[in-house]
């Protein structure tokens, strides 16, 4: 109960921090977001060695080495990070958005974009997000409480220490961006029920934590999705181009929800892309789980199970699968996808119309990488997260995402 309790007073001092937000300027939020990323830049040095003793840890319970690169922060990482917030500064402000319209009798009518009010979030191991999410929400004139995960607990304690500094120094109140410390079980579930203090739950992670979220969360939810993302090589295509994106995707951060983790490939490609594919991943060492067929090409590999099509690896590990014809492709990926990320590489002009068209994920890519699912790449600035649900928003989260509607209706005297 004392958890709950601490974490209710948490909300309660966020939401009274939004009103400050909501009725400021946008020269004032952007004043503040300008200090973060000074202040960041100028920290960076204690946010590296606050991030040493996550790395330790992480290392110490033997965490893969690609989620060690989720984790990681440096110098370079902490000035791109400064950078993005500097981004935001520049993008238009959400709320300046108004629409009016005047009835016939009289009445004028004004939809008004408006803050979401309190955001709650639940991630994982990536403290990049920290520093993202509380920008994003600053902006867009709300209050953010953050529950990251053990693992960059000392990272997210830092970087949160050194932007409620930043706040504080702008005349805003601190808790306009507060941290949740505990990171066990218990204080996600308690954040999960705090309905009619924070407006909406944003998770971010893996498959397991966004299921949890979504299924028992009494808050309002936007749902983020696991990346089980998909790469389908067409009868035809050009081989350069697909083994570049293929490269891209799968290895160039493979710890990342957008990068693929299923490769499927038309029969009379398979054995020219195929070999060239697992020499070019050599030097990485990606672990390829495939089809029968698959394995009379690559006999050294492991067969893929219905388990592998279904995982989201987040790791140097690719399943692999030859197929018929598109639409077998197509089936496939309808089958296994989370919605996220998919990409076709061909030269059939109906092919690549049927692909965008069959599968109904956010993001559908033709002959480019699945890696450009990112705020950034779409000219959003930071993202907080990429929606695989219909309702609100869809795909890469800016600052529009973070926001609603209300109307004020001006009349002089007016009765109905």
């Amino acid at each position: 109960m004392e958890l709950y309790d601490s974490i209710k007073e948490l909300c309660i001092s966020a939401k009274k921090a939004s009103l400050s937000l909501s009725i400021s300027s946008s020269e004032e939020r952007n004043c503040l977001l300008t200090q973060i990323s000074k202040d960041i830049k100028e920290c960076y040095e204690k946010i590296i060695e606050s991030n040493k003793i996550d790395l330790q840890n992480a290392k110490d319970n033997g965490i893969s080495d690609a989620m060690l690169d989720r984790l990681m922060l440096n110098k370079d990482r902490i000035f791109a990070i400064s950078d993005a917030i500097m981004q935001i500064v520049s993008l238009p402000d959400p709320l300046n958005e108004k629409v009016q319209f005047t009835r016939p009798n009289g009445l004028l009518i004004e939809k008004r974009r408006v803050p979401l009010g309190v955001c709650g979030m639940i991630y994982e191991a990536r403290p990049n997000v920290t520093p993202d999410a509380a920008s994003l929400c600053l902006k867009s004139g709300n209050s953010v409480i953050l529950r990251g995960g053990k693992e960059a607990i000392n990272s997210n304690k830092c970087i949160v220490e050194i932007i409620r500094s930043s706040i504080k120094k702008c005349g805003f109140d601190e808790n306009c961006v507060c941290l949740i410390t505990d990171t066990t079980r218990e204080s996600a579930n308690a954040l999960m029920s705090m309905r009619g203090y924070i407006d909406v739950l944003i998770p971010r992670g893996g498959k397991g934590l966004i299921k949890n979220v979504v299924e028992n969360s009494k808050v309002p939810v936007i749902e983020t999705g696991a990346g089980n993302c998909h790469l389908y090589v067409d009868k035809g295509a050009n081989m350069d181009k697909a083994l570049k994106v293929a490269l891209n995707a799968k290895c160039s951060r493979p710890s990342v929800c957008n990068a693929i983790e299923t490769i499927l490939v038309h029969k009379d490609e398979a054995e020219g892309f195929l070999t060239a594919f697992y020499d070019a991943t050599r030097k990485y060492n990606v672990e390829f789980r495939g089809c029968e067929k698959c394995l009379d090409i690559l006999p050294n590999i492991s067969l893929a199970t219905d388990e592998d099509y279904n995982t989201e690896y987040d790791d140097y590990i690719v399943s692999i699968k030859v197929v018929s014809d598109v639409y077998s492709a197509v089936n496939h990926i309808r089958k296994y996808s989370t919605g996220h990320s998919e990409a076709i590489i061909t030269e059939n002009e109906e092919n690549a119309d049927y692909f965008v068209k069959a599968i109904d994920s956010c993001a559908l890519y033709v002959n480019a990488s699945t890696r450009f699912t990112d705020g950034g790449e779409f000219g959003l600035g930071a993202e907080i997260g990429i929606s695989t649900q219909k309702l609100h928003v869809r795909g890469p989260m800016g600052l529009s995402a973070l926001t609603s509607e209300k109307y004020v209706i001006k009349g002089d005297g007016h009765v109905r």
